[in-house]
């Protein structure tokens, strides 16, 4: 549950974005999809100078309040080794059917190789006088 930081009743206005700035400030940004051009850039709605705590979110409430409201996983505490991902779960089979032994392979006699003679590349013919005349045309 939220707790209210600072009562300020702010009337907000369709198609910015009120958030709580560095300083502790109440400002508004245009949004992105907000309907129509308008200037880009924040403006300051507030000057508060909120100090803000450790684990905890800020934001602009329904009523235009700040509030605050405890992070699920706040960057306190954490170490800085990396964890090692989670195994996934595999599924489990059903029982009802049997498996399937694998086939046996049967192991392969190895047999002595022949040495073959290394033949010699063939000589390329020499060209014809016909096809000679054909490349010249050409």
């Amino acid at each position: 549950m939220a707790t209210v930081v600072e009562k300020t009743g702010i009337k907000r206005e369709k198609g910015w974005l009120y958030f709580l700035d560095k300083r502790g400030d109440v400002s508004r940004a245009r949004m992105a999809r907000g309907g129509g051009k308008a200037p880009k850039g924040r403006e300051k709605v507030v000057r508060l100078g909120i100090e803000r705590e450790e684990g905890f979110l800020y934001f602009i409430d329904k009523k235009g309040h700040v509030s605050k409201v405890k992070m699920k996983r706040s960057t306190a505490g954490r170490t800085t080794a990396r964890k090692k991902p989670a195994r996934r779960k595999t599924t489990a089979r059903s029982r009802t059917t049997a498996r399937r032994k694998p086939a046996k392979k049967t192991a392969r006699k190895k047999t002595a190789r022949r040495k073959t003679a290394r033949k010699k590349p063939a000589r390329k013919k020499a060209a014809s006088r016909t096809t000679a005349k054909r490349r010249a045309r050409r």
